[in-house]
């Protein structure tokens, strides 16, 4: 699976952007996805998960009632929609995806896309 995500960009604290993730190959709905970030000098994060279905959707405490997980296995997508963004949003994203149930944490994930650099102004 080859995953690029795109959507980062300079948004104002309280204001809102859309990450979305394109997935190649023919098996997109038998991975659950994910998005983690990273700011400088910091460990990747998880930020927000989905399963391969799409009916289980998982949030970080920072991200829970502000941002929004959805995916679209017919179009091989996954969006990140963040709502109300603060300053401490401000990472690179990553798209990520786990072929097995090992949690929503770094080591459990398969597959990485590029980075999107989200930057939340004060």
């Amino acid at each position: 699976v080859q995953l690029q995500a795109c959507g980062g960009g300079l948004v104002q604290a309280g204001g809102s952007l859309r990450l979305s993730c394109a997935a190649s190959g023919h098996t997109f709905n038998t991975y659950a996805m994910a998005w983690f970030r990273q700011a400088p000098g910091k460990e990747r994060e998880f930020v927000a998960g989905i399963n391969s279905g799409g009916n289980g959707v998982y949030y970080s405490d920072s991200a829970k009632g502000r941002f929004t997980i959805s995916r679209d296995n017919a179009e091989n997508t996954v969006t990140l929609q963040m709502n109300r963004l603060k300053p401490e949003d401000t990472a690179v994203y990553y798209c990520a995806a786990s072929g097995g149930h090992r949690g929503w944490t770094p080591s459990g994930m398969d597959y990485w896309g590029k980075g999107t650099l989200v930057t939340v102004s004060s």
